[in-house]
């Protein structure tokens, strides 16, 4: 008996229980997306695909998605390469305080901004009214392209700081100091040794803010008017269809699937042309600047910072107006609070226990996939590797749609459930906590678990009893990521919801959708208290005072 256990690989029956639930929960819906998208009415077909690329509103969807995410992508890297650049080399005032800002600029659900920049700019904004009324000039139209591409530019900014701010960490300092010795510094140094140290995770954080941006579909709903971007096109797609028919929506989504494709695979072989490691003996010490060089530097760095945070500061001021209906009225009050607490009130308590449950799982299951990605390295384990990274490059809308066609008859029936909310949720996000866990766990030697073992500990045992407390800091790392893009999920939930499994970000965006500004902010102000309380939380239990991927 005591011989049959030893011979037990409990690492294989591991490996082949997360490859069967990727299997049932992942593989199985795009396959019944696929067979749906090719079958209508059980016979073959391609009339979706023809419907689809015969008619140029479609077509320009996918330009209109693919031009706003190539034009935020950008605009991204310009305001957050450099951001991050001062940041680690310099002493910046009021440096912590300003990365948490930061990341609360990037934790937000998009539609929140967009909402609060039509209530700043839109045509009775009152910075419109104000600027309109002092000066004989028409401020620009917030609406369409622009609107867009300012909401997600400043919305995902803070990704490409938290990129680069983490490989500059890992840039050794004598390597800059010996390039000021030959005269490279300043700009010169800046893009002939930073940036090309910088290029891997650079390219990592593209691929991110693009994906970011190309699925979003909040923002151009709200603010688009008329510019019709691709997720917009499968929202409406696949709810315009009746009954069990959703040949059209399906069809679009796998071509939603093949373009995201694509371009992730476009980002692999870029990436590797670039694939090198770094670790710095010598940490980047952050100089003191004077002068009217320190101005500038504290200047652009609060300046972007307080501009990505003004939306957030308006929604939380908007949320303690008076309110009649819809329409808010001089002096302050708690009624939009009352309200959000004494209606809908399962949104608030479903936000945390959905979110809390899957962020368990995603914890349990990226833990335990990096060690089997790291450690015991072989085809089966490599396919969990990939299948694990595939919803981090399909749009959220699609990945609901897929569950939804999967999961809604017998003999398994989630539609409407918070558990495929929570299914979804787990998909979606455990890709963060796996990388960040899996690059942590390279850097543990693998002599640490021997030595365990050698001892009489079991596998199981020295793994989790030695090596998954050393990697606590990155796990947490992706964790807090996981945790605050779950609390602020809106593409995947808006398609799976119910009004048993609302949460705080969908009854915000319900609420905004209907006009009720006062109650969508009171909303949208306890995610950000939420999202505030989870990076103290996270800063308290690593005793970090900074945070990067």
């Amino acid at each position: 008996m005591d011989k049959t256990k030893k011979n037990i690989d409990i690492w294989k029956i591991v490996s082949i229980s997360v490859l069967l639930a990727y299997g049932l929960f992942l593989l199985y819906p795009l396959v019944k997306l696929l067979i749906s998208a090719f079958f209508a009415d059980g016979e073959f077909t391609l009339a979706a695909f023809q419907k689809f690329f015969s008619q140029k509103y479609y077509i320009e969807s996918i330009f209109n998605s693919i031009k706003v995410s190539v034009c935020a992508t950008a605009l991204t890297l310009v305001i957050g390469i450099p951001l991050a650049y001062f940041y680690q080399m310099y002493e910046v005032k009021g440096k912590t305080i300003l990365q948490v800002i930061i990341i609360l600029c990037s934790m937000s659900a998009p539609f929140i901004g967009a909402y609060s920049w039509i209530m700043l700019l839109g045509r009775s904004g009152i910075v419109t009214k104000f600027i309109e009324s002092i000066l004989p000039v028409r401020v620009p139209s917030i609406y369409g392209f622009n609107g867009i591409l300012l909401v997600l530019a400043l919305q995902l900014f803070p990704l490409v700081f938290l990129y680069v701010s983490g490989a500059l960490k890992n840039i050794d300092n004598s390597l800059l100091e010996a390039s000021e010795n030959m005269g490279c510094s300043g700009a010169k140094r800046f893009f002939k040794i930073v940036i090309p140290l910088c290029m891997p995770t650079i390219i990592a954080a593209t691929l991110m803010v693009f994906m970011r941006a190309f699925a979003d579909f909040g923002t151009p709903l709200l603010i688009g008017e008329g510019y019709q971007t691709f997720p917009v096109v499968i929202y409406n797609s696949y709810f315009a269809e009746t009954g069990s028919n959703h040949n059209f929506g399906a069809a679009i989504s796998i071509i939603a699937i093949i373009i995201t494709a694509i371009i992730f695979l476009i980002q692999r072989y870029i990436n590797g042309k670039f694939t090198f490691t770094m670790n710095a003996l010598h940490s980047i010490e952050r100089k003191k600047p004077h002068g009217i060089k320190a101005v500038l530097i504290n200047f652009y760095c609060w300046f972007v910072v307080a501009l990505a945070f003004l939306p957030q500061v308006y929604v939380i001021y908007t949320s303690f107006l008076k309110t009649s209906g819809k329409i808010f009225l001089d002096g302050y009050s708690l009624d939009s609070y009352k309200y959000a607490f004494t209606h809908l009130t399962k949104a608030i308590p479903n936000t945390f226990l959905i979110g809390g449950f899957a962020l368990i799982i995603v914890i349990a299951l990226a833990v335990l996939i990096s060690y089997l990605v790291v450690r015991r390295n072989n085809t089966v384990n490599r396919v969990i590797d990939t299948l694990s990274m595939i919803p981090y490059i399909i749009p959220g809308s699609v990945v609901g749609i897929a569950l939804v066609m999967a999961f809604n008859k017998k003999p398994l029936v989630l539609a409407g459930t918070a558990t495929i909310m929570i299914i979804a949720l787990v998909i979606r996000r455990i890709p963060y906590t796996i990388r960040s866990s899996t690059a942590t766990l390279q850097q543990i030697p693998m002599s640490i678990e021997e030595a365990a073992i050698s001892l009489g500990s079991s596998k199981l045992k020295a793994f989790f009893k030695i090596t998954v407390p050393m990697m606590a800091n990155g796990i947490l790392s992706g964790a807090i990521m996981s945790w605050v893009t779950i609390i602020t999920e809106l593409s995947t939930a808006v398609i799976l919801y119910n009004l048993n499994t609302i949460t705080l970000t969908l009854a915000t965006y319900t609420y905004v959708s209907r006009g009720n500004y006062g109650i969508a902010a009171a909303y949208a102000t306890i995610l950000t208290v939420a999202t505030i309380i989870s990076l103290i939380v996270y800063m308290k239990v690593t005793g970090n005072k900074e945070i990067s991927f």
